[in-house]
């Protein structure tokens, strides 16, 4: 991964085609929440099955939560949608197929010129693409479970909430004088 990219920096924005061939933005992906990203081998791969499976599984309480989670892998449209639908994956994949990403970050997965793969990676980001987490997943062991991500996204949460608590009395006195702004949505001149 390249040396610049750590807890504090802003990941890059890039811009894909999704499963749907769609160009998409990841910040237009992750809007204002925080965001499970993916930097994964792709369809081959029986590890990346096994990560997926387990977020599919959690993909409700994940949603629910208004966190997003997007996939990169280098495999082709067709790829990326059997990969998508064989784990039963309700969130956006993005095919980096040309390898953009890959080159881009310096995570060639160099043991494995058949598949020509990225080294995978799962990052938790806050809002604006900030990286809050980085895990290396080339072992298995290397990439988070669930629990991880759950503390993870708990202290973004905690930090970009600002109504985490909605029991502090600064927030229900300014809620009882019509002041919303500070509770989610957080829409402005309230």
């Amino acid at each position: 991964m390249r040396a610049d990219i750590v807890p504090g920096a802003v990941f890059p924005d890039y811009e894909l085609t999704d499963h749907a061939k769609t160009r998409r933005r990841l910040s237009e992906l992750q809007g204002g929440d925080p965001m499970i990203l993916l930097l994964s081998r792709g369809h081959f791969c029986p590890k990346d099955h096994q990560q997926h499976l387990r977020l599919a599984a959690h993909y409700p309480e994940i949603a629910v939560a208004y966190t997003q989670i997007v996939t990169i892998a280098t495999d082709n449209i067709f790829e990326i949608n059997e990969f998508r639908a064989s784990v039963g994956a309700q969130w956006t994949f993005l095919s980096d197929a040309g390898r953009k990403v890959q080159k881009d970050l310096d995570i060639q997965e160099y043991t494995d010129p058949t598949h020509d793969p990225m080294v995978p990676h799962t990052l938790v980001l806050k809002p604006g693409l900030v990286v809050h987490s980085i895990y290396n997943g080339y072992w298995y062991w290397g990439r988070p479970s669930v629990e991880d991500l759950r503390r993870d996204l708990r202290e973004v949460t905690r930090e970009i909430r600002p109504d985490w608590d909605p029991t502090l009395p600064e927030l229900r006195a300014a809620w009882d004088k019509g002041d919303h702004s500070r509770h989610y949505p957080y829409k402005q001149g309230e």
